[in-house]
């Protein structure tokens, strides 16, 4: 198998800890990391140590002549993604950029259309989306274990405080950009990503930021015929123990990144009960709570792997295949920009005073 030589821009929290735990796993079969682009020289030392043979360089714009390179990651701040992202286009790379895909729905589909138009492939980092507590879930939804799927409840809340540029709105930060692009990407896959899709409520907030993006997002979603999607990125709770919980008619699934719960009824085991148009009661003639308990059926278990370690690596997988062979991704960058399109109309209909220029 030949490795592709992969370029990757930025090594903060991202770039070193996600991307390039990446690089150094036994996953990595696929990529040389070739070169590494930060402005900050204690981190270009760094990657010279981290990954043996890189070229680091000061500026991006260093890459924009090389002709050994495959893919670039760019892993810049969120206000460079669609800039950065875009010059590289139209220099002929091929692109995967960090979440969110864009600022606006329009710069996700400037980006996609680009890339058509040059003959290379772009897409955004949706590391969710292909994790296995994502994915289990719409096996238990697809296979009717949980029945008619009425509400799933999307949590990635924490009781935490910001004060780092993730926290301002000029670098297209705030908790729905920064960590929005993952619980809505979710909740508009379990939608099948229906064009149909509104939004039905959103509210954002700040409770603990030390910047004026927010940090309280709450955003229901619906399609026609779909199950309400209830999505909340919140940092002001301190109580909150899944990320997913699915509701069905038959059952309930439960879980975090690494380990879930799921609690269902079988067909056949609790018979029908006939409708009773009077009062109950007992034979006293006391009256009654209309109650049973039902004969359910629990599971439990823990994920092999999460969107950090696995995730990640289907991501890159999926990249190196389209590269190579034009496999079809399964993250598909219009779909990114759906994702984009649900966040920019929740921020436009929420406006937060804007604090720092």
């Amino acid at each position: 198998m030949k490795k592709l030589n992969i370029a990757i821009i930025g090594q903060g929290r991202s770039g070193k800890d996600i991307h390039g735990a990446y690089y150094i796993s036994d996953r990595n079969v696929y990529y040389n990391v070739k070169y590494v682009v930060d402005k900050d020289e204690r981190r270009r030392r760094i990657s010279e140590e981290r990954y043996p043979g890189c070229v680091t360089l000061s500026d991006y714009r260093e890459l924009l002549d090389k002709s050994d390179i495959d893919l670039v990651v760019n892993a810049s701040f969120s206000d460079d993604h669609y800039p950065i992202s875009k010059d590289l286009i139209e220099h002929g790379f091929n692109v995967l950029v960090e979440k969110p895909f864009g600022a606006t729905y329009r710069e996700a589909c400037t980006l996609i259309e680009l890339a058509k138009a040059h003959g290379v492939t772009v897409a955004a980092f949706q590391n969710s989306q292909v994790a296995p507590y994502y994915e289990y879930a719409k096996k238990l939804i697809a296979d009717g274990t949980l029945g008619d799927v009425k509400q799933i409840s999307i949590r990635f809340n924490g009781f935490s405080r910001r004060w780092d540029w993730q926290t301002l709105q000029k670098k297209c930060a705030g908790g729905t950009y920064n960590t929005g692009p993952h619980p809505i990407g979710l909740a508009l896959g379990f939608l099948d990503f229906d064009p149909a899709t509104r939004i039905a409520y959103s509210k954002l907030g700040t409770a603990l930021t030390s910047g004026d993006g927010d940090d309280y997002s709450k955003i229901i979603l619906e399609a026609p015929g779909k199950p309400c999607i209830d999505i909340e990125i919140i940092s002001c709770d301190a109580y909150c123990d899944y990320n997913v919980k699915v509701m069905g008619s038959r059952g309930n699934y439960k879980c975090t990144i690494s380990k879930y719960e799921c609690t269902y009824i079988v067909d056949g085991e609790n018979p029908e009960r006939p409708v009773i148009e009077h009062f109950l009661e007992d034979e006293c003639g006391n009256p009654l709570y209309c109650s049973e308990q039902l004969i359910k059926h629990t599971e439990s278990g823990s994920f092999e792997g999460t969107s950090f370690d696995i995730g990640t690596a289907r991501i890159y997988e999926d990249m190196y295949y389209k590269i190579t062979e034009d496999r079809p991704l399964r993250v598909t960058p219009e779909m990114s920009a759906a994702i984009v399109s649900v966040i920019e109309s929740v921020v436009a209909a929420n406006h937060l005073p804007v604090k720092f220029i």
